[in-house]
């Protein structure tokens, strides 16, 4: 097929000149940087491979391997549930993993399972491991923008430059200490669970675990069997659930061969488990049943299982479910009940040579101390991005991040975000949201190599009215209680990382570019992309140049209810429910508790 191809030595300046030569929708070469190998870059390099020509790519990664956070945590329990969400459905829809070990593998495993997405597609040809962003800055020349990265095998700093800047650098894995003052005084071992020493050996010593969240969650049943104390530092509540409507559960060899061979067996388990997580929506609306039966069901549970009124009183919270992070306490409640952990609840008010001063007035020595105390989740980038005006967005996301539906910041053109601001991180599936966001900003890369556009970014109106539209769903959602979370910056404050809705509504809402809330800027007359009055078509001798001539209408549905009843199915179904944690199926689906 012969194919008329702007120039890759042509500058944005000129790029309407050149498609007046060519046909409607001419192709120009488009450079793009990634920042990040862990799940989202590689799914980007993917996508890129797939679908585009005439584009080149450099994925830069600051660590040794891609896969991202599940190369890097390495900490105690990893090999327990090490992910909140069954394997078989942590995976991407089109890529299925027949052999997971069990309903909830490890990150050894789900490292595995992305290091191979990354070889089956070739994908490490385009990463360049070890090689740490440090700032990127626009280009009012060239247009886009020129990056800086440290090589950090030989500490020395290389630029770069692309058309479009992706940033894929994630949100859980900027781990970060504790900010108690004198933690540069201990005397003793200091471990960080997202920066685990593996050469450190816990058996007979006394153990300090400051943290409560998802990682200390994981680390105290594990280590509590082989340590001769550990003792336990919380300074709030927190819920910590069954697990989440499946139980662990190890796969035999014939189950497993059953999912390699029996047709379409895993696709339903898949699809059956999937709608199981997009049915729990309502747990995080404020009044309703699913809310309500699932926090008494939760209450009762942590009871059944603390049998300590102290600590009953202390570690079960007074706001609603979901409000922090559900995590799957498997054996972390009955391990605080064992006679080498001792549970101090409070603030610690600093760190000494030997161990954690507390509000109580006392020390508690130890030996070695574990900081389960998470990352930073400011969603500031994690090194200068300077837009067209001059401006850092580190800056102007200093009080709050405020993003275009998780994947753009206003005034930062050509600049797309992967799990930014204000997405679906902890609203149901989070791999499925991360697939759309790729989907969504393919488009505009599509759009961008075939139409001479020079800049896109959503406009600041655009962006304030998605904003004050988030923060008034959020006053009826569990997540604006006070509690201290990962999800706001501060207890009372603005909740910064989720998404107004359910996973599934986020997938509604990307489905299609809205570029009236985009300000597009183009080089030159903005109809250039029209060419020299050929299409695509006559260009491809093999092509049907009577395509569209036939005997019935065949064509794809054209109103977005008809089309997204073609795309889901509908009708092919029984009635889907909600679930709550308890196992009880509730009516509170969006079709029931609807208005309209």
């Amino acid at each position: 097929m012969a194919d008329f191809i702007v120039p890759s030595t042509s500058r944005l300046e000129t790029d309407g000149q050149h498609r007046l030569q060519g046909p409607i929708h001419a192709q120009r070469h488009v450079r793009i940087i990634c920042i990040g190998a862990g799940a989202s870059g590689l799914l980007m390099a993917y996508k890129l491979q797939r679908h585009f020509s005439n584009f080149s790519l450099t994925v830069y990664e600051k660590n040794p391997e891609v896969s991202g956070t599940w190369w890097e945590n390495r900490y105690p329990g990893r090999d327990r549930c090490a992910c909140d969400v069954p394997s078989h459905n942590y995976t991407w829809s089109f890529e299925p993993k027949l052999d997971w070990s069990a309903v909830y593998a490890s990150s050894k495993e789900i490292f595995q399972y992305f290091n191979d997405f990354a070889r089956k597609y070739d994908l490490h040809k385009y990463v360049k491991t070890e090689h740490q962003v440090i700032g990127a800055y626009w280009n009012k020349e060239k247009g886009g923008y020129d990056v800086h990265a440290k090589d950090l095998q030989n500490n020395q700093e290389i630029s770069d430059h692309c058309d479009i800047l992706v940033n894929a650098s994630g949100i859980l894995n900027n781990w970060q200490w504790p900010a108690i003052p004198g933690l540069d005084t201990y005397k003793g071992v200091l471990l960080h669970t997202a920066n685990w020493d593996e050469k450190i050996d816990l058996s007979g010593r006394h153990v300090g675990l400051i943290g409560n969240g998802s990682s200390g969650i994981q680390v105290l049943p594990t280590i509590q069997p082989h340590v001769s104390k550990v003792t336990t530092f919380i300074r709030e509540p927190t819920w910590v659930s069954p697990i989440q409507g499946l139980e662990q559960h190890i796969f035999s060899d014939q189950e497993r061969l059953e999912f390699a061979t029996k047709p379409n067996a895993l696709l339903e388990y898949r699809q059956s488990v999937e709608r199981g997580l997009n049915g729990q929506f309502a747990i995080f609306l404020k009044g309703t049943n699913t809310n309500n039966d699932t926090e008494t069901y939760f209450r009762q549970q942590m009871s059944d299982k603390l049998k300590n009124p102290y600590l009953e009183e202390r570690l079960i919270p007074n706001w609603h479910v979901g409000c922090r992070r559900l995590t799957p306490g498997v054996g972390y409640l009955e391990s605080l009940g064992q006679e080498n952990v001792e549970v101090v609840y409070g603030e610690i008010n600093s760190i000494t040579e030997r161990g954690c001063l507390c509000d109580n007035g006392k020390e508690y020595p130890v030996d070695v101390l574990i900081c389960a105390t998470g990352f930073n989740t400011s969603f500031k980038p994690r090194f200068p991005v300077v837009g067209p005006s001059g401006k850092n967005l580190q800056d102007v996301w200093k009080d709050e991040a405020r993003s275009y539906f998780g994947v753009a910041a206003a005034d930062f053109p050509n600049y797309l975000i992967f799990l930014g601001p204000n997405c679906p991180i902890g609203n149901g599936p989070v791999l499925s949201a991360i697939e759309c966001q790729a989907d969504y900003m393919c488009k505009l890369i599509d759009r961008f190599q075939t139409h001479n556009i020079s800049q896109f970014a959503p406009k600041a109106e655009a962006v304030a009215d998605f904003i004050t539209h988030k923060d008034n769903f959020m006053q009826k959602a569990v997540w604006n209680d006070p509690c201290r979370s990962w999800y706001k910056g501060r207890p009372d404050g603005p909740v910064t990382a989720l998404w107004p809705g359910s996973t599934l509504h986020y997938i509604e809402a990307m489905m299609e570019l809205r570029l009236d809330d985009w300000d597009v800027k183009y080089n030159g007359n903005r109809f250039a992309w029209l060419g020299n009055g050929y299409s695509q078509t006559e260009l491809d001798p093999t092509a049907d140049w009577a395509y569209y001539i036939r005997e019935e209408d065949d064509d794809e549905p054209i109103s977005r209810r008809r089309k997204l009843q073609l795309i889901n199915k509908s009708g092919t179904v029984q009635a889907n429910v909600g679930v709550s944690f308890t196992g009880k199926k509730v009516e509170e689906t969006a079709a029931v508790e609807s208005k309209l």
